[in-house]
Order: C-alpha cells, then structure tokens, then sequence
C-alpha cells in the first residue's frame, strides 16, 4: 500500500515514517507543501496522511489541488488545529478523515485501513494470480491452490515484486531497493549479506513448488517470474 506522508516535522516524520513501514505500507515522504501536491498529482498513491500547516503551500490548498486530479484518493487529515472551524474546513476542502494530534499510532492506522476499505468498497479484491500462485496484496498473503503460505517480511516483498513485474526482468538493484524503502523489511540476519537476494530466491523457489510458477534466472540481468507452462526450458 503507497502512501503519501505530508509532514514538516522531522522528528515526527521520521517515526511515523518507520512504524508505517513496519505495518506494510510503502511510504513517501513530503517536507513541504510543495512537494506534496507534486508527488500526489505527479505518483500513484493509495492513501495520503496531510498535515495542514505545511511551509510554502499549506495543507488546505494542497487537498483543493489534489481534488481536482484525484477526486477518489483517500486523504486524512493529520494536525495540531483541533476546533471545529478547523475540522470543518478540512473535511470540505476534502479530506477523508481528521485526526489531531497528539494521537497514537494505533488509532492513525486503523483509520488509514478504515479509508483503504471504503476506497476499495464495491472493487474486485486487490489480488495477482499466476498460475496456482495468487496474492492478496490487502491482506499481505500469498496463497498456492487456495491455501496460505508462510512468508517472512523480505520474502513477501520480493514475491510481490517479481508478481507485479511477470514475464518482466527485475533486477538485483530494484529488489534492493524495494528492500529499503520499507525500512529492511523486519530483522533478519540474512539481510546484510551481500549474497542476500540470492538466498530469498532460493527460499521462494522452494515455497513456491507446486503453484506451477517458475522464478527463472537471467544471467547478469536479474529475475523474473513465469507461469511453468509458458517457459520455453
């Protein structure tokens, strides 16, 4: 799940950054006004957290603007302005939901989650399949012929990749950096090696037996993953 965290305070960014990385999402982050229209506008996001007192353009005109081109994209409303004038203009500028602060992370989550099932209301579920391997990206699973299968953080990630990329090459540098946008993806020790994509490769090969999925191996290139049917080996 992308998401879009406007927010001028470092301190408070940087933590808000590292916990929503811990509890699936993608995040990107914006320090100004600014930035935030242009990459709300600019990149595909599936939920944004806004504060409204952002330097250079406040939050308010950045919702107005973003309105216009995203019209169904779930924004809350994250800040310190707590009277009802506030509230009020917030959610008629557009925005999902509001939330003040202070606040616990518990409560800004579960609502994010509340605005992504609305969003998602009346949609096919979120899920890729290929072969007899399909995932539901909502509920982080991954399933082989209807059942679950047990994934670490990194290997989840690295599966979704290779699922969103099909019968595409994804290289080392690309699983690496997927890797770190979501802050490591937990702690494993195999993390730090240098031969870690390697290793997780070779952990999905085995996990994926049976799904009539192949991970195929291009020399110098990368990986890519394909239906067994429709491999030329």
């Amino acid at each position: 799940m992308n998401l879009l965290l406007a927010e001028d305070d470092p301190l408070l960014a940087d933590a808000l950054c590292a916990q929503m990385r811990r509890s699936g999402f993608a995040v990107e982050h914006a320090p100004n006004g600014a930035v935030a229209e242009y990459l709300l506008v600019k990149q595909p996001f599936d939920v944004a957290v806004l504060d409204l007192g952002l330097p250079m353009v406040d939050g308010l005109t950045v919702l107005k603007h973003v309105r216009v081109a995203k019209p169904a994209l779930p924004v809350l409303i994250l800040t310190a302005l707590d009277s009802l004038e506030d509230r009020v203009a917030g959610l008629n500028a557009g925005a999902d939901d509001y939330l003040t602060k202070p606040f616990d992370f518990p409560e800004l989550e579960a609502r994010l989650r509340a605005l992504l099932r609305r969003s998602r209301a009346g949609a096919q579920p979120l899920r890729a399949e290929v072969a007899g391997l399909s995932l539901d990206q909502e509920a982080r699973r991954a399933l082989i012929h209807g059942e679950p299968i047990d994934l670490s953080p990194r290997e989840w990630m690295l599966l979704d990749l290779l699922m969103a990329n099909r019968d595409r090459v994804v290289t080392k540098e690309q699983i690496n950096q997927t890797w770190a946008s979501a802050d490591g993806g937990g702690n494993d020790p195999q993390g730090s090696a240098t031969n870690a994509v390697e290793v997780y490769i070779h952990r999905l090969r085995r996990k994926l037996e049976g799904a009539g999925v192949a991970i195929r191996t291009v020399r110098g290139l990368g990986y890519l993953l394909e239906a067994e049917a429709s491999s030329g080996a």
